[in-house]
């Protein structure tokens, strides 16, 4: 039914003249400009002109990240184990018109992790505001089937490649938070992509879980450990999101129902759901938040008996 007769039309400009009196008349283009505080408030949800590494970030959790930094501002760097990726990556990325450059590069190895620094130097003037610990694997198997190389594997990606790395770029965080204010811009950023398996018991593979849980507490400590830099420090701990990694778990129907009914939102996460709190984390209105392990899990983690 149409709605807009002669009488409605009459309504319609009579409750527009009410507007035009409250605001003046003629309705101005400077009641509508945005004031310096209103910018100032809107520079507090944006990443412009900060620069970022992203570890792994050519596929699932990793490449939304990336895309989400990029679209929000940030100059992003990233890498992967595969060239091949990479280049598919950076073509995609060109074309929507991200700000992305991308290496090849095994941050498990000390000449992976130097070139990405180096790369950061180069491309970013030696200062860094973010950095997005994403590199991960696992290994599901019970505790008494793995292997010392297989345990040792994932710890060593997941963990220790972390940990060096992060040590490595601290003098670029630190710069960049010296020259940009900490207070001013928000300081400079350190996000480690954990796991709820760091957190709580859950059928990942204890190697893996206890990778997180490692992670979770170096989370803790550099946050309190670098705050007179200028650098803050957080995790964030996904439950099942649909990614590659967790392929081999959606092919099997009655573990998907079983994760799902688990769940209180009765659904697995996508991977922007992860990377919108990534970005929140690296903005200046997350300004003072450090030290915090913090589960994009639907509820998993608070859920206990209740459903």
């Amino acid at each position: 039914m149409l709605l807009c007769s002669g009488r409605m039309i009459q309504v319609l400009v009579l409750a527009l003249s009410a507007v035009v009196s409250v605001w003046g008349s003629p309705l101005s283009q400077e009641r509508f400009q945005v004031t310096t505080f209103g910018a100032e408030r809107r520079a507090r949800w944006s990443l412009e002109g900060k620069t970022a590494i992203v570890t792994g970030g050519t596929k699932g959790i990793g490449k939304a990240i990336v895309e989400e930094l990029a679209c929000l501002g940030a100059k992003v760097i990233t890498c992967s184990r595969n060239p091949a990726d990479v280049a598919a990556c950076l073509e995609e990325w060109k074309s929507k018109g991200l700000l992305v450059e991308g290496t090849a590069a095994d941050v498990t190895t000390a000449e992976g992790r130097e070139s990405l620094v180096e790369l950061a130097e180069e491309h970013f003037g030696g200062l860094l505001d973010i950095l997005v610990n994403n590199v991960g694997t696992n290994i599901r198997k019970a505790t008494v089937d793995y292997t010392p190389e297989e345990s040792a594997y994932v710890m060593d990606t997941n963990f220790t490649s972390v940990f060096l790395l992060t040590k490595l770029l601290h003098p670029l965080l630190k710069a960049a938070a010296a020259v940009k204010g900490s207070r001013e811009n928000g300081g400079s950023s350190v996000i480690n992509i954990s796991s709820v398996a760091g957190i709580t018991p859950i059928k990942s593979g204890s190697p893996y879980a206890a990778s997180k849980a490692a992670m979770n507490q170096v989370t803790r400590i550099w946050g309190c450990e670098w705050a007179p830099d200028g650098i803050r420090v957080n995790a964030v701990a996904p439950w099942y999101t649909k990614t590659p990694l967790t392929e081999p778990v959606q092919a099997d129907p009655v573990r998907v129902n079983e994760i799902t009914q688990r769940t209180p939102m009765k659904r697995w996460a996508d991977a922007d759901e992860v990377s919108g709190m990534v970005a929140f984390l690296c903005m200046k209105g997350a300004g003072y938040i450090t030290s915090q392990v913090i589960a994009t899990d639907g509820g998993f983690t608070a859920n206990g008996w209740m459903t």
